[in-house]
């Protein structure tokens, strides 16, 4: 690319709020400038503005505002936007048709099936981004090797570009098309999305409606094989429509802003950050590549700028902005993820893994059920915090006011009403003093509860020898010290999630607000070393400025990695690093200035886990294709990253990736002046730290020589953001003009056993983290499917008498049930047995005991339960649906030996899990490596959480652990005990009654009754199941485990806010269950649909009883097939019932299960089925003032002989409306037979099948809640600004969805 010396360069980051501009001058000096993105009053585009400002200021000539700028003097521009996030968040982008493959027109409302948060009733989805859907009859399938379905006519065989074969099964019937096409444009739309089946292999028939399109007159026309050629029709379906959606807004804005120009910048250089932090021209810029455009330009500023080649010291990027805070990690590369969601729509797609958590200075700070709370709310810009003037929340921003950490005297007067007062210190503390009053009279409250009592009652226990009062200070510090827990969290999870020490990093820390945290983040995570660019305050901009051209292209394949394939991967590489370089050479760019690399999408055969690799440093040889070793490469990043490898399994390559980078980024030669002056405070201020207010030295940044040093406190102002240097950190300038700060120890006063409410928020952060980071250890080093890709596990921390502590992530149906079989046990042990605690026997649940040195009996328990996929039983994968004792399910284990002497077990555990074959018609476990490979994994994630433990007493002592493990379990108690009093108080108003009772009914008839007697002084309930029916012949017992699990859920939903899930939610209750019930069975029942089903039940009853909402579908809807190659489980979403306020959500999971559901294109190469049908069921969601969501039906044509198996319910019974709503429709299960019979297969049955044969499944509709007639016109459930409800992103986001979705 051309120099382009003697003229003006700008990179220009235009964000939400601000746009920031770094300007190069003509004679090498570098200029930065700050101004605000909307301001119509003084200029229609901040950017043209930060341009003709800076020529204007600069040149000395006049370049006036109302016409367009002469471009004489600009040699580049490149900007970041976040105009297509905004389009995504606000949902104002172009209206768009999607046209789809017959039978799938709700595929993308479906999605996933799982739902974004587990306990909201109120299941809050963002909608679709197109408003009108065409089904095209067209269908390719893949040709599979042994199908055996009877060919009634000759198919077009063709070939895909991965190499696989195909056959048209239904030719695309263009004048059909042209018509639908012509009736969506006369309606106004003319922006199309495509996406068919298999398309990203074989896209003849995409490409014939495109043309078709185009010439029709559609000015926007996205092909999911264009956009981004990925096999998963659901992400790849959403990416198109995101980039037919939000394109046309990014033309409409670069024609705005190009007109603002002399010749429309025609002569110009114009680039545009790319969400994979590559520049592209502004062209090529497009919405699915355009999302992360904003923040990419940080992590490529903070990755050239404080990552050390010599050093190779890996960097955490921190920047904390006032809505959220964005985390990511530099090691020499940029870290890529191929597939993130933002604002709810999954996108498939290069983009660098950029972490977003909802914690910034504008979070909100609560105080509720005695724990101090930070976000995810946020006061955003308007109002804006408390010190704003607009009458805003307390925010994170005033807590650092109230400290002194902020000064009033160094920000500009842009606040209040007319926006030109200063920030308002009166306000904050004014606010302050009123939540430390509601803080203190809960304190005092509390004690005068207990002294009044004399006795420390169970539900009281929190409260003795809590601290005194708390100063405003103390609550302001409070509230700084967990919002930095919380944004510790990610960067834990971000770092030990591929095996890096989270200490041997450098925290580069940029935008407004994250100078104010910097030590005490670094400090707790054990980093040493803060560095903060001297443009930190725009490093966005700077980062463009640094930045390469980028040019990607990808395809798929379906090769596998050895030696045969070689020369075909290696002409496949060479072709693609061609186009890379030829498009990059258009762009004037020579040979010298081009590097390209290669990557390969690879996985272990059977395995979904595939990881995106390079060759860089691995360099090719006679066992590799020609760019590389990637075998080498593969083995050692998945040995990284998860532990083990599998020396024996082929790998294959599912992408060809190739990156070609044009190198274009400016070099910064400017150097700060040095001095042999000491530094000069500009003024001293107090700022308040752990020990109280101490003497605080304030310098500006601009006035400091390099080479000095200033010790801690002081605070470092600039005109863009605040820096504190703690106590024991020290600050230098570097000969760049960058602050590089050491961080010293904190010489914490020692903490007591008396309760600190701050202390209380600290340590449930760190309970869950250790909970945490034991489910990351177990994914890693796991190795079957369901717990390493499906997450099927939880982990938990228990005190000693077994209770649960804290669980993370929540499969609901593990919320209550492992804590029953910690409390069974006592030793290092194996249990599955539903009389000690168990779910169902694929549910493996390893306990750990943490030992302390004096101390004889454990101090703590670490247990981690997963879902094997086999452990014997009448049938594969351990799920009958006719079984009828605990012996035809499988493997028992009571209290097992595991690990004895510190040796694992696995002569007597093998033993065990092959018992089962030794009763009628059963087998032992089928898939004995996997079980034994999980079971190592799970003993060492205990053994990470028994680490972490005693790492936690060794900072604070045992007796300090211990109290709090007490109060955590008593804070979720207290949470309980207030819903209770609630509804206790409201029922009374309402019935004068404080007694409840409902009742529900499987579809056998079984029915399961409640009556609830609530305690409206104590804040306590009996849960009596008296009534309920006795244990069945069948499967659908449910131990009293479930039981548990489905109230503690329930309560959680009730409670309706974040609390610690433990077993002090259920200290306030007392549950009665009849024993020989099916909620009590005997010790040899069986129990596998109690789990899967019944549980689901007693929710419905729960939920009745207290009059939450209507029914949702009440099942899972299990379904698996298999034969003697092959086995297929999943679970189907229906409808979600719907409450006061809101609809049901249509095609979800609900409740005790959120299992997502496998892709079409994935389901279709790997298994003999056929997918004829995946879609809403319409009509089948009760009717009422608010409706219930729809049930899915489902059709799965089968290819050959399997044996099909049904788990279901509410194919008898309905599920109930509430309050005059009505019923939700009961589900379906039909069989059509080759022959052309059609059978009812009932609720639960195993069948054997012919090739030919299809599986319809209808699954039950959620109720209506209320009287339709009450209603005049149709409600509209609230609209949630997306901003604030889908905010969070990155790969730490989606692994815990991942995991909620199970």
């Amino acid at each position: 690319m051309a120099e382009t010396k003697g003229k003006f360069d700008f990179a220009i980051d235009r964000g939400g709020t601000f746009t920031d501009v770094f300007a190069r001058l003509p004679d090498g000096r570098e200029r930065v400038l700050k101004l605000l993105s909307r301001d119509p009053q003084n200029y229609k585009d901040a950017p043209t503005e930060g341009i003709r400002r800076v020529l204007e200021e600069e040149t000395g000539q006049v370049f006036p505002r109302d016409q367009p700028v002469d471009t004489s003097l600009i040699g580049w521009i490149r900007m970041g936007t976040t105009v297509a996030t905004n389009a995504l968040l606000e949902r104002e982008g172009e209206r768009t048709a999607l046209l789809v493959t017959k039978g799938f027109k709700d595929l993308l409302h479906i999605g996933t099936q799982a739902r974004p948060k587990l306990f909201d009733l109120e299941v809050a989805v963002p909608e679709v981004l197109y408003e009108e859907v065409i089904e095209v009859d067209e269908r390719v399938v893949l040709r599979q090797d042994g199908c055996q379905l009877p060919r009634k006519d000759p198919k077009r065989i063709v070939t895909g570009s991965t190499g696989d074969s195909l056959e048209v099964w239904r030719e695309l019937d263009l004048e059909r098309v042209e018509k639908d096409l012509r009736g969506v444009l006369s309606r106004g739309i003319t922006s199309l999305a495509v996406l068919l089946l298999h398309s990203y292999t074989w896209s003849d028939h995409e490409k014939a409606v495109g043309a078709l399109a185009r010439r029709l007159g559609f000015t926007q026309v996205s092909l999911s094989s264009e956009v981004m050629p990925m096999v998963r029709a659901v992400p790849r379906g959403y990416t198109v429509c995101a980039d037919a959606y939000l394109t046309p807004k990014i033309r409409q804005y670069l024609r705005g802003f190009t007109s603002g120009f002399k010749g429309a910048l025609k002569d110009v250089d114009v680039l545009f950050m790319q969400s994979d932090g590559g520049l592209t021209p502004m062209e090529q810029f497009c919405g699915s590549r355009a999302v992360l455009s904003g923040p990419a330009g940080g992590v490529v500023g903070y990755a050239i700028t404080s990552y050390s080649q010599m050093e190779k010291k890996p960097v955490i990027g921190f920047d904390m902005g006032g809505t959220s805070t964005d985390v990511s990690r530099y090691a020499g590369q940029y870290e890529h993820v191929f597939e993130a969601t933002t604002a709810g729509v999954t996108l498939q797609a290069p983009q660098l893994d950029i972490n977003t958590v909802a914690a910034g200075g504008g979070s909100r700070l609560f105080f509720r059920s005695g724990m101090f709370v930070v976000g995810p709310e946020s006061a955003g810009a308007h109002p804006g915090p408390a010190c704003y003037r607009k009458g805003g929340p307390l925010t994170v921003t005033d807590a650092n006011l109230a400290l002194g950490r902020l000064l009033p005297s160094f920000f500009p007067k842009i606040f209040g009403p007319g926006e030109n007062e200063p920030l308002s210190l009166e306000e904050t503390m004014k606010n302050f003093r009123h939540l430390t009053q509601e803080i203190n009279l809960f304190l005092s409250s509390n004690q005068s509860q207990v002294s009044a009592n004399g006795v420390n009652h169970s539900h009281n226990s929190m409260l003795p020898n809590s601290q005194s009062e708390m100063s405003v200070e103390e609550v302001a510090m409070g509230f700084i010290r967990v919002a930095n827990e919380a944004m510790c969290r990610p960067i834990r999870a971000l770092t030990q999630a591929k095996g890096h020490d989270t200490s041997q990093h450098v925290l580069a820390c940029f935008g407004g607000a994250g100078g104010q945290h910097a030590c005490a983040i670094a400090r707790a995570l054990g980093m040493k070393t803060v560095f903060i660019h001297k443009y930190s305050g725009v490093l966005s901009a700077y980062g463009l400025a640094l930045a390469d051209v980028v040019e990607e292209v990808q395809e798929p394949c379906s090769l596998q990695y050895e030696q045969h394939s070689f020369s075909e991967l290696d002409r496949r590489v060479e072709q693609l690093s061609k186009r890379c370089h030829d498009t990059l050479c258009g762009r004037g760019f020579t040979s010298g200035q081009i590097t390209t690399e290669v990557f390969l999408h690879l996985r272990y055969e059977g395995t979904d886990c595939a990881l995106m690799v390079t060759a860089a440093g691995y360099p090719s040889n006679t066992q590799s294709c020609r760019a590389g070793d990637f075998r080498s490469a593969f083995t050692r990043r998945y040995l990284k990253e998860f532990g083990f490898t599998i020396p024996d399994r082929p790998i294959v390559v599912d992408d060809i990736r190739v990156r070609g980078c044009g190198k274009s980024g400016i070099k910064s030669m400017y150097k700060t002046k040095t001095g042999h002056r000491q530094a000069k405070p500009v003024t001293m201020t107090k700022c308040y730290f752990e020990g109280g207010y101490l003497d605080t030295s304030v310098y500006l940044w601009e006035e400091l020589p390099c080479g000095h040093s200033i010790q801690g406190p002081a605070i470092i102002i600039d005109k863009n953001s605040t820096i504190l240097v703690e106590p024991c950190c020290e600050a230098h300038l570097t000969e760049e003009g960058d602050v590089c700060m050491t961080v010293g120890s904190d010489p914490h006063c020692a903490l007591g056993t008396e309760l600190n409410t701050v202390q209380l928020s600290i340590f449930s952060h760190r309970f869950m983290s250790i909970a945490e980071q034991m489910g990351r250890v177990l994914q890693r080093t796991s190795i079957s499917t369901n717990i390493k890709e499906r997450l099927d596990f939880s982990c938990a921390v228990f005190g000693p008498d077994g209770g649960l502590v804290s669980n993370a992530p929540h499969i609901p149906v593990h919320l209550g049930a492992m804590q029953e079989t910690v409390q069974y046990q006592g030793d290092v042990i194996l249990s599955n047995h539903p009389c000690a605690g168990g779910s169902h026997l694929p549910d493996l649940t390893v306990i750990t005991p943490v030992f302390r040195e004096g101390v004889s009996r454990p101090v703590f328990f670490v247990a981690s339960r997963g879902h094997h996929a086999d452990i014997g039983g009448i049938t594969p994968g351990s799920m009958p649906p006719h079984s009828t004792s605990l012996q035809q399910e499988g493997a028992v284990f009571t209290s097992f030996k595991l690990v004895t002497g510190g040796v694992f077990q696995e002569e007597a555990v093998t033993e065990a899990l092959m018992a089962p074959a030794q009763y009628p018609d059963c087998s032992g476990t089928r898939n004995l490596h996997d079980n034994l490979s999980d079971l190592r994994a799970q003993v060492a994630a205990n053994q990470r959480g028994s680490q972490l433990v005693g790492e936690l007493i060794d900072s604070y002592g045992l007796a300090v652990v211990q109290a709090y493990m007490g109060y955590i379990q008593s804070n979720a108690e207290l949470a309980v005990r207030d819903m209770l009093k609630d509804f206790a108080r409201r029922r009374r108003q309402q019935t004068g009654s404080l007694e409840v009772e409902s009742e529900d009914f499987m579809d056998d008839g079984t029915p399961i009754r409640l009556r609830v007697q609530i305690n409206e002084e104590e804040g306590s309930a009996v849960f009596d199941f008296t009534g309920t029916g006795t244990e069945v012949w069948g499967n659908c017992n449910a131990p009293r485990a479930i039981t548990l699990s489905a109230l503690i859920y329930c309560l959680r939903c009730m409670v309706g806010q974040d609390i610690p899930l433990n077993q002090g939610c259920l200290a306030p209750i007392k549950v009665i269950i009849p024993p020989g019930s099916i909620l009590q069975p005997s010790q040899n029942a069986a129990v596998v649909g109690g789990n899967v089903l019944t549980s689901q039940r007693v929710v419905d009853v729960i939920f009745r009883a207290f009059e939450v909402c209507a029914a949702s579908q009440g099942c899972m809807n299990n379904i698996s097939f298999g034969s003697e190659r092959i086995g297929y489980y999943e679970t189907v979403a229906g409808g979600a019932g719907a409450g006061p306020g809101w609809n049901g959500r249509s095609g979800v999971h609900s409740h005790m299960t959120n299992t997502r559901i496998t892709d079409p294109e994935i389901l279709e190469k790997r298994y003999p089925v056929i997918l004829e049908q995946f879609s809403l069921r319409p009509g089948s969601g009760g009717a009422g003032k608010y409706h219930g969501g729809d049930g899915v039906i489902r059709k799965l044509l089968f290819r050959n002989k399997v044996v099909l198996s049904v788990l279901t319910e509410r194919r008898a019974t309905c599920p109930y409306g509430l309050q005059g709503g009505e019923n939700g429709a009961a589900g379906l299960n039909l069989l059509h037979r080759a022959d052309g019979r059609v059978l009812n297969l009932g609720a639960k049955t195993s069948i054997s099948l012919q090739p030919g044969d299809m599986f319809c499944l209808y699954t039950p509709g959620g109720g209506g809640y209320g009287r339709e007639e009450e209603m005049t016109s149709r409600p509209q459930t609230k609209r949630r600004r997306l901003n604030e409800t889908f905010l969070e992103r990155g790969s730490v986001f989606e692994y815990r969805m991942a995991q909620e979705g199970v």
